[in-house]
């Protein structure tokens, strides 16, 4: 079973930066492709951001193209979430998603986070 962990979300004002962190247990160390996903209040569940296995690849909704990056660090079972240029509708629980098929969709991701809220102030 592997078990993912969020961190690194809060309350930030409106153009600030934030860097979210999923960390994942056990011996899952490149073995799985990782997705971001965000849930705001009243919407349906919104593809964020997603790297292959290896970090060689990695792709973006329109929404956050150019102010957010995923990255990370296989050898601390780890995947971050740069979000730079924050906005008032970049609020929602953030999750984490491990699968073996690499893409936007949710229903191609096994294992999910917890989430972690981030709330952007205006």
């Amino acid at each position: 079973q592997v078990q993912l962990v969020e961190s690194g979300g809060g309350l930030i004002q409106g153009g600030d930066s934030l860097r979210l962190s999923c960390t994942t247990s056990g011996r899952t160390s490149g073995l799985y492709h990782m997705g971001w996903f965000r849930l705001a209040p009243g919407k349906e569940r919104e593809f964020v951001a997603a790297i292959t296995l290896n970090g060689v690849r990695t792709i973006y909704a329109d929404s956050v193209k150019g102010r957010f990056t995923i990255s990370r660090d296989n050898a601390k079972n780890t995947v971050y979430l740069q979000m730079s240029n924050v906005k008032p509708e970049d609020t929602a629980v953030y999750y984490c998603a491990a699968g073996v098929r690499f893409g936007f969709a949710g229903s191609g991701y096994d294992y999910w986070g917890q989430g972690t809220q981030v709330t952007v102030s205006s």
